[in-house]
């Protein structure tokens, strides 16, 4: 499966059992997110260390609570941690894997 284009792909693609091989790591981790599986979508991103995958990371951590190892984890990806809603820092990350 390619890339999704758009936001209502990337929910649709939420129906399968598993993500595609075919996308990059960090997107597989949002998706497990997305389908509630936390722990997969951390161990999807932990031993990376992309700037990308350590925005994810961050991100996951903040869900998670754990707002001093979020913290790092913004660091290592060049950025501080975001005061929007969690939903909209997912949003966001989704967009900037998928390139809009």
């Amino acid at each position: 499966m390619k890339l999704p284009k758009n936001i209502k792909e990337f929910a649709d693609s939420l129906e399968s059992t598993l993500p595609p091989d075919t996308w990059p790591t960090e997107l597989k981790a949002l998706w497990w997110d997305a389908n509630g599986n936390w722990s997969r979508a951390h161990e999807s991103v932990d031993s990376l260390s992309s700037p990308k995958a350590a925005r994810v990371h961050a991100y996951l951590h903040r869900k998670e609570g754990d707002l001093w190892n979020a913290d790092y984890w913004y660091s290592r990806a060049g950025a501080n941690r975001p005061s929007h809603s969690l939903e909209e820092e997912f949003r966001w990350n989704l967009k900037e894997l998928l390139g809009f």
